[in-house]
């Protein structure tokens, strides 16, 4: 019997996330390794408290590839509504920075929770330590924190980690047996930037014999991409990556409605991220262009599904 590919993707939170809620679907064996620098909300509270790494990107992943019902994800996600220091936190959370308390080790603690979860696929993170992501902004000033990363509402010329990071060896072994590497679509500066910032990280992907694929934000991150097309998020990732590292990148081309377009640009500052065809003709990679937004609740999101089948086709010629 044939063995499945292998598919690496390197990300971290909601977008990653909701990539492999599709994919897990697929007959294809899936590594997911997750940033753990986020020190935003009831993550940054529980690693500043318990000096751990963030725990919250990977909760989303493990819950998104749970085979049990709904109403289990839906307990990891609930967050506490209460008076006390509990407030706002994720139950998941809470049993990761547990778990890690009784296993030492965050690698262990996420294989009993994927028990649990009947998680089918293999989650990683980076690293098992405090990470620390620095941000240098091209006036010179420099930004600690993924949070204040964010916030600072700044041009980014530079990223690196105020501690030296200490990469999993599973994370390479995975990379050098990957099929396909997939840089997962979410936060450019804070979810995919985390990973190729570490110099073996992006040697790794430079040496693996599968190909590179991107999928890109169907919206831009405010303070962070303003004004982005499809090309200029590669052409950041190549800084790291080195020029013509991507192979393939994933684009949506859904017609947005005008309306739900005003709102996102003056509710939450977003913009669509135009397919910039001129520049993108320029690089060596291929755009796969599709269909893959969904609007039907209000909101501009990729559908799963569709995404993955178009992921798994790609993989799969």
């Amino acid at each position: 019997m044939q063995k499945s590919k292998k598919i690496v993707i390197l990300g971290g939170g909601t977008g990653t996330s909701f990539v492999l809620k599709g994919l897990k679907y697929f007959p294809v064996d899936i590594t997911a390794v997750i940033t753990v620098s986020d020190d935003g909300s009831s993550t940054g509270r529980l690693r500043k408290e318990f000096s751990t790494p963030a725990v919250g990107d990977i909760r989303k992943v493990l819950s998104n590839l749970s085979t049990l019902p709904d109403e289990v994800r839906d307990v990891m996600e609930y967050r506490l509504s209460t008076y006390s220091e509990l407030n706002g936190h994720a139950l998941g959370n809470l049993i990761l920075t547990s778990l890690i308390h009784e296993t030492g080790s965050l690698q262990t603690s996420i294989k009993y929770l994927s028990k649990i979860l009947d998680v089918k696929h293999k989650v990683l993170p980076l690293s098992e330590d405090f990470l620390t992501l620095m941000g240098e902004t091209t006036d010179g000033d420099v930004i600690e924190g993924e949070e204040e990363i964010t916030k600072a509402n700044k041009k980014y010329k530079k990223f690196f980690y105020k501690e030296q990071p200490h990469v999993l060896p599973e994370v390479f072994e995975a990379i050098e047996e990957a099929d396909l590497i997939i840089l997962s679509m979410g936060s450019l500066y804070t979810s995919v930037m985390p990973h190729i910032i570490c110099k073996d990280v992006a040697e790794a992907i430079d040496k693996a014999k599968a190909k590179v694929m991107y999928i890109c934000n169907a919206v831009t991150q405010p303070g962070e991409t303003d004004g982005f097309g499809v090309s200029d998020h590669i052409n950041v990732l190549e800084q790291y990556l080195g020029k013509d590292a991507i192979d393939v990148v994933i684009a949506s081309n859904t017609e947005i409605p005008k309306d739900l377009i005003k709102k996102y640009e003056t509710e939450e500052q977003k913009d669509i991220v135009p397919i910039d065809y001129e520049n993108i003709s320029k690089g060596k990679y291929e755009l796969i262009e599709e269909d893959l937004i969904t609007t039907t609740d209000g909101t501009i999101k990729h559908n799963s599904l569709k995404l993955s089948s178009v992921i798994f086709s790609y993989l799969m010629r």
